[in-house]
């Protein structure tokens, strides 16, 4: 729409609804779009990248390179408008003086709607060419070496090169973070630094969070009778409705009618928010690390050591093997697994903070109040299927590795799976 210039005028416009847009803030000035595009993955890449929105969008400034590190935008959701203007000039050749100034007129057109823009805000990752510098200085390519374009002969992979192993990140984060160093601590004249022992010496991983359990090994005399004091006093701190006591009830049916279960199986029978079974367990049963019930929680005062009958709950460390290795492509995975080196976190991928419980409802539990039709959907509201730990004949398991319980095996060829003796 053509308006003619003036101050303060306003000019109404079409807007288009059914148009909308997608903006990338582009780092950098464009000169040419044929060459941004491929920086950028091309149409195909953006629509890719804009399909899932937990990918972020990624930008290449050697999109020839294979060992380029991308710098990484940030998705947003916005509601802006792309608004073209086009100005357009005519001048007057046959008015002279001050007359003959050239009349401005402006065209306006509303494009789109913008839902979705893309910002690039962090740093780029560092950057490691494939150069390798001789003894002289001089700086030599690898690219043609390590680089396979087309078919090569056997010459080619048997050339003798240095070595070049660039990680395929370098930096996980790609904004400024501050760490806040404190200062050293001065002592007093006199203090001697404390001898390193296991105490104060840190280690490479975490320290196990206390759960107030008691873990057994299979080569010690003798089981547990009763829970800790701490374990039976944090229990009756979380068990603070009708709910929790059914719970625990429940719990308490199930280790009456076998003295050994897995965590699974529990959490296939009884419907109970994953927190409150961590507090639970150890105040019903402890937890067997090593042996042929390892991993499993056995009821206080029962040692399966002991008790020929136990023979039918050991664990049976089940396994299928359907990797890429064995010719299966990611799709075609009968079985997929629990976690993937393919699903490591980059980043080029935006973690989503999961819903999580509230303390009150953690409290609470499951709670009596609300609607009849909620406290239905409620009741089963953390059950697990009973194929979590029950292995059925001619029925594939949900994961690639399970641990069973020989009870739990539905097969008719019992031969084959039977238990081993282990006593003391």
């Amino acid at each position: 729409m053509a308006a003619e210039t003036g101050p303060g005028a306003a000019v109404p416009l079409e807007l288009r609804r059914e148009r909308g847009m997608v903006c990338v803030e582009y780092p950098g000035v464009v000169h040419n779009v044929s060459k941004m595009l491929p920086t950028l993955g091309g149409e195909e890449g953006v629509s890719r990248i804009y399909a899932d929105p937990t990918k972020r969008l990624e930008l290449y400034f050697r999109p020839k390179d294979p060992y380029c590190h991308p710098v990484c935008a940030n998705r947003f959701s916005t509601s802006s408008l792309l608004l073209r203007i086009k100005r357009k000039t005519r001048r007057r050749a046959a008015v002279p003086g001050a007359e003959a100034c050239p009349k401005v007129m402006f065209e306006m057109e509303i494009l789109g709607i913008i839902s979705t823009t893309y910002k690039f805000q962090g740093m780029s990752d560092f950057q490691y060419l494939a150069v390798h510098t001789d003894a002289d200085g001089r700086h030599t390519s690898m690219y043609d070496k390590v680089l396979m374009l087309k078919p090569e002969k056997e010459d080619f992979f048997n050339q003798e090169l240095p070595l070049y192993i660039p990680p395929p990140i370098f930096s996980r984060l790609d904004s400024p973070v501050d760490y806040f160093y404190r200062p050293d601590i001065q002592h007093r004249e006199g203090y001697n630094n404390p001898t390193i022992s296991g105490e104060n010496l840190i280690g490479l991983s975490r320290a196990r969070r206390p759960h107030n359990a008691i873990f057994v090994n299979f080569e010690e005399d003798e089981v547990p009778m009763q829970p800790l004091e701490a374990a039976v006093q944090t229990w009756k701190k979380v068990c603070t409705n009708p709910i929790d006591r059914k719970v625990e009830e429940e719990l308490r049916k199930l280790f009456d009618l076998r003295p050994i279960w897995s965590r699974s199986a529990v959490k296939a029978n009884i419907s109970v928010h994953p927190d409150k079974l961590k507090v639970l367990l150890p105040f019903m049963a402890y937890y067997m690390i090593t042996g042929p019930w390892r991993s499993l929680w056995i009821r206080y005062g029962y040692d399966p050591r002991k008790n020929p009958d136990a023979k039918i709950y050991q664990v049976l460390d089940f396994r299928i093997r359907c990797g890429m290795k064995y010719g299966y492509t990611p799709n075609d995975m009968p079985v997929k697994t629990k976690r993937s080196a393919y699903n490591y976190s980059l980043p080029i991928t935006v973690k989503k903070t999961s819903s999580q419980l509230a303390m009150q409802d953690l409290k609470q539990g499951l709670g009596p109040s609300g609607m009849a039709s909620a406290r239905k959907s409620t009741s089963n509201k953390y059950k697990l299927k009973d194929s979590v730990y029950i292995f059925r004949e001619g029925a594939l398991p949900p994961y690639r590795q399970m641990f069973y319980q020989f009870c739990d095996l539905n097969v008719e060829d019992t031969v084959s799976a039977r238990p081993f003796s282990w006593h003391l």
